[in-house]
């Protein structure tokens, strides 16, 4: 992998562990150069600011998400498998805790080409029952599932599929 790839990685990397320590707001480039042992010029050559690097930072976590979702063996075991992630990422309940009006951005659905690549993700493996699949995660990012409760859902789920 190319240094310049892996240093993307890092910062990213980086971000997400300042985020759950303190929140999106409170994050700043600083930290997030030091959590990710980079120069804060490094995290400038990859990302103008701020907005731009948690824009990719997202994108990065969509993708990271429905590579999961692929390589799980049935639709169940994908519902199961998104459902675990999204209820026991610490930074999304961080920024539940610290950040609520970027959380209440980041779960509304506009135009914004991130949401294309989350319906595009959705309907390749769910197919025409993505949008009921998408509504079941969003209201997991405020209300967390335990295991038993992603378990019980996402088989019910699976059986309307």
């Amino acid at each position: 992998m190319a240094t310049n790839q892996r240093s993307r990685i890092a910062i990213l990397s980086g971000a997400k562990i300042v985020i759950t320590e303190v929140g999106s707001y409170e994050s700043n480039m600083l930290d997030i150069a030091a959590r990710a042992e980079v120069s804060r010029a490094t995290v400038y050559n990859h990302f103008s600011d701020k907005e731009e690097m948690m824009t990719s930072l997202l994108e990065s976590e969509i993708r990271r998400l429905f590579e999961v979702a692929k390589k799980a063996p049935s639709k169940r075991d994908a519902l199961f498998a998104l459902s675990i992630e999204i209820s026991k990422d610490p930074a999304l309940r961080k920024m539940v805790e610290t950040d609520p009006l970027d959380i209440a951005k980041f779960v509304t659905v506009t135009d914004h080409p991130l949401w294309s690549l989350i319906n595009e993700s959705l309907a390749s493996i769910f197919g025409e029952t993505s949008g009921l699949v998408l509504h079941w995660l969003i209201g997991q990012v405020a209300a967390p599932l335990t295991p038993a409760e992603s378990s019980s859902q996402a088989d019910q789920l699976a059986r309307a599929l």
